[in-house]
């Protein structure tokens, strides 16, 4: 009888450990990955008002309108990299969440690879964008974590003492969001019933592990995996997850 084919993550030459399956696997839109990571919207907007000043400026002391070309190429250069950079980062970037981990492979010159096993994951958040595309930011359990700037920009903004790995930008994010629940019960399941199962008679039972449910997704009915709309949020979280915990 022939051994079942091993299974292997797009751009990765290792095969996974038999018996691992892939569920998904993806990588960050880069139109939504300009847009949330590297902020180009707000960035042309700060040009175009910059722009708008000068060109005021120079009316209001009856010189020609020229100077406002200046910030207008500047602001298109500065778009045009910023776009550059979050096509780059998108296309050298892979998610992937098998039955044991979750798998990101992310940066451009220097690529790093990281496995964050399910049962170090106790939960995750989902913020959905107005373009479709929704960020799953991973609340890790207590331990070493990556530092923020080898995560950036796949990492939660703001959580700087402790980083949260992020899948940032991904098509379909409620259904990538039920795969990740699902992964995570199946996981933190195993790992609970091993747990009890080890454990002396006497020993009282353990708390419950918080785990998403699967299902449809709600905000009302999955506390461990929140939905949250980023344009619902405050003005302050734009980046639509200010509020997503």
């Amino acid at each position: 009888m022939s051994a079942a084919p091993c299974e292997r993550i797009a751009g990765i030459r290792e095969d996974l450990p038999p018996g691992e399956r892939v569920l998904w696997q993806g990588r960050p839109q880069w139109r939504s990955h300009a847009r949330q990571a590297f902020h180009v919207r707000e960035v042309a907007l700060y040009f175009a008002l910059l722009c708008v000043l000068t060109a005021y400026t120079d009316w209001r002391d009856g010189h020609a309108l020229l100077g406002a070309g200046t910030p207008l190429a500047l602001g298109a250069l500065a778009c045009l990299l910023l776009c550059a950079l979050a096509w780059a980062s998108s296309r050298t970037t892979i998610y992937a969440i098998t039955t044991r981990r979750v798998f990101l492979r992310i940066g451009i010159a220097l690529p790093l690879t990281i496995n964050l096993p399910l049962r170090r994951i106790v939960s995750a958040s989902l913020a959905l964008h107005g373009d479709g595309s929704g960020d799953l930011p991973l609340h890790l359990e207590t331990g070493p974590h990556l530092a923020f700037l080898h995560l950036w920009p796949h990492a939660r903004p703001w959580r700087l003492r402790d980083p949260e790995p992020m899948l940032r930008g991904v098509a379909d994010p409620q259904g990538v969001a039920r795969i990740l629940a699902d992964a995570l019960l199946g996981a933190h399941g195993e790992f609970a019933a091993g747990a009890i199962a080890s454990a002396p008679a006497a020993t009282p039972a353990a708390a419950p592990i918080s785990v998403p449910a699967s299902g449809p997704l709600a905000p009302e009915a999955t506390p461990a995996l929140q939905v949250r709309r980023a344009r619902a949020d405050a003005a302050g979280a734009r980046h639509g997850l200010g509020a997503a915990a």
